[in-house]
């Protein structure tokens, strides 16, 4: 059989060979310390006891050149630290992942609640170098380190039914202060297709720029969906559930007209507030076009064939 690469997907002589990869495991544990590749903050164990010690680097990347590590851990978006850019890195520094849990429900047949190393320890953890489309009209490229979704979610084995997958953030407003106000009906709620959350594409990451996932990006665990606005991508996640019809996202019920369930980047259907032809990608001075699906068009477009993008926004 002949196998043609997808144009994302990097030569098998770039990933990290298996014997490579053991003996370094070994080394590590034998140590008791990371190194090599990646280098873990002081706080991974017990933030959340999960071993990320080596990872394939750049399995998915593109020629964008990457944003910078501290612009892309100051400038963030998560409502439940805070409104403003710098909010979550200052009010997040005393969050704690301890023991971090994911209850996992609905249409499948293993319902359970799942420590993250029962989720990640079959799977090798892969870079992957995203595009980061902000629907405020700025974006990043960042390198995301996780596991493809899909092969997360088909352990669970859903069923028939199962049409879409809805996810759930942390309600904690004593460790989250910015759920102290009002701004979302809290906890914050996202969904996916089943389609688009099985798509080769879509991660779940643990962590970025080699490094176990900050607080303010969405400690410990967060979804990565690259060809879709950033607030599509919700992180510390602690509910999957398989659902049968559409669930309820948050941005799209507090304002419908303005958040659609898709949200995928089309710079032809602008917020009603401003224009979304154009981005401004942080760390540069001029503005640039926004790509079709973010730039991943030719691998995603096929999910909608049978919608209207413009009302189906």
């Amino acid at each position: 059989m002949i196998k043609i690469k997808k144009r994302w997907e990097i030569p098998e002589a770039e990933v990290t060979p298996e014997a490579l990869y053991r003996r370094r495991r070994e080394f590590i544990k034998t140590a008791g310390t990371i190194g090599g590749a990646l280098l873990l903050n002081p706080w991974a164990a017990a933030r959340a006891s999960l071993e990320i010690g080596d990872y394939r680097k750049k399995v998915i990347s593109i020629d964008d050149e990457i944003t910078d590590e501290d612009d892309a851990t100051s400038y963030n978006n998560f409502y439940e630290f805070g409104t403003g850019k710098e909010d979550p890195k200052r009010n997040s520094k005393r969050f704690r992942t301890d023991d971090w849990t994911i209850t996992v429900g609905g249409e499948c047949e293993k319902p359970a609640t799942y420590g993250l190393e029962d989720l990640f320890r079959p799977f090798p953890i892969e870079e992957r170098i995203y595009r980061l489309r902000c629907v405020e009209a700025w974006s990043m490229v960042i390198p995301w380190l996780g596991v493809p979704l899909g092969s997360i979610l088909k352990g669970f084995q859903p069923t028939s039914k199962a049409k879409y997958v809805a996810f759930k953030t942390l309600h904690d407003p004593v460790r989250m202060p910015g759920q102290q106000r009002s701004v979302l009906n809290w906890p914050y709620r996202e969904g996916l297709t089943i389609a688009e959350a099985i798509h080769p594409l879509t991660l779940l990451s643990v962590g970025m720029y080699g490094k176990t996932m900050p607080n303010q990006n969405g400690a410990p665990v967060r979804l990565v969906v690259p060809w879709k606005y950033g607030f599509k991508s919700i992180k510390s996640i602690v509910g999957i559930e398989f659902t049968e019809a559409r669930p309820p996202t948050s941005w799209n019920l507090a304002s419908s007209s303005e958040y659609g369930f898709y949200s995928n980047v089309n710079p032809e259907v602008d917020h009603p507030r401003w224009s979304q032809k154009r981005e401004r990608r942080i760390g540069e001075i001029f503005k640039r076009d926004t790509l079709m699906f973010n730039g991943y068009e030719a691998e995603v477009a096929g999910l909608y064939d049978d919608l209207d993008l413009v009302v189906n926004f």
